[in-house]
């Protein structure tokens, strides 16, 4: 990718992941364009996003466990 389109994918990406931290419950369609966008040097901060949501949750959704579960590999 040239630098601009880097740039751009990276500086979208974060807002993605600025939006899934701020919201307690992240739009499923939000999650999913990021996990699209993300590189291998981004999965370890948005796992951390996810298991910080999870464990502030009593009862965590099965879809952010599942979305962890798959980051996992």
């Amino acid at each position: 990718m040239a630098d601009g389109a880097t740039d751009l994918h990276r500086a979208v990406l974060q807002v993605l992941l600025e939006k899934i931290e701020e919201d307690p419950y992240p739009s499923v369609t939000m999650m999913d364009m990021a996990e699209q966008m993300l590189r291998a040097e981004d999965r370890a901060p948005y796992a951390e996003i996810l298991i910080d949501k999870i464990r502030a949750e009593r009862f965590p959704s099965i879809d952010m466990l599942r979305r962890i579960t798959a980051l996992g590999g």
